[in-house]
Parts: structure tokens; sequence; C-alpha cells
């Protein structure tokens, strides 16, 4: 069966057309590099994505500081990491590259921030 994919691992985008029997590669057509052949293979047997969303600040200059996961995680669990991360705030200040979860869902991939936000100053009175 002829499957199409359009590979997200460089700026390229291939459009890869690939025969597929038993999740298996036996033709490709359309990858400008190897990656994307390791690309299509992993979207058969694991599919994975990344994520990048916002979490609450406490105190913050910005009601929301943004984060992102480590690594990649399976594209299935994507709603129950989305889930975890709603659930947390971080108290200000908070900078760039501190960790918020520490092994999400007990996979391999932390959260971390990626601006840092700083705590807002109360008026002089």
């Amino acid at each position: 069966m002829l499957r199409e994919f359009t590979c997200i691992i460089c700026p390229n985008g291939c459009e890869i057309t690939a025969g597929v029997e038993d999740n298996q590669i036996i033709s490709i057509e359309g990858a400008l590099c190897p990656k994307g052949e390791t690309y299509v293979n992993q979207e058969l047997t694991d599919p994975r994505r990344n994520i990048a969303t916002s979490v609450l600040v406490k105190g913050g200059e910005l009601p929301l500081a943004s984060v992102r996961l480590t690594n990649p995680i399976p594209k299935a669990r994507i709603f129950d990491a989305m889930a975890e991360i709603r659930g947390i705030a971080v108290e200000a200040p908070v900078e760039a590259g501190t960790v918020v979860i520490r092994g999400i869902l007990g996979l391999d991939s932390d959260v971390i921030v990626t601006k840092g936000v700083g705590r807002r100053q109360l008026p002089e009175s």
C-alpha cells in the first residue's frame, strides 16, 4: 500500500511516498536525504512529537511562560502530557532553561522554560 508523508525533520519538508507492507518500507520516493527514510520508519513504528506550550506564572511580569519538551514523546501521549503541563504554575522569576517538570509522564523528556519571566514590580507608594 502507498502512504504519503511530509517529513518534518528538516526545513525541506519532503513530500514522501512510501510503499508499506506490514509496517515495513518496501519502496520510498521523494526523500531528498536519508533522514526522510528514518522519519517514515519512525512514523510507522513509534510516531513521536515535541510540544511547545505555556505555563502559568505567579507574580510575573507576564502571566505565562513558554515551555517545550527536551525530547519528543509518543504521539499517543500528547494529550496526557498537555494535561499534566496545564496543571502546574511556576513562581516568578523563572529563567530560560529551568526544568518545570522532570520526566513528564515517566518518559525521558523534561519540560523546560524557553523564555524567562521576571518578577512583577509593585508600584512604589
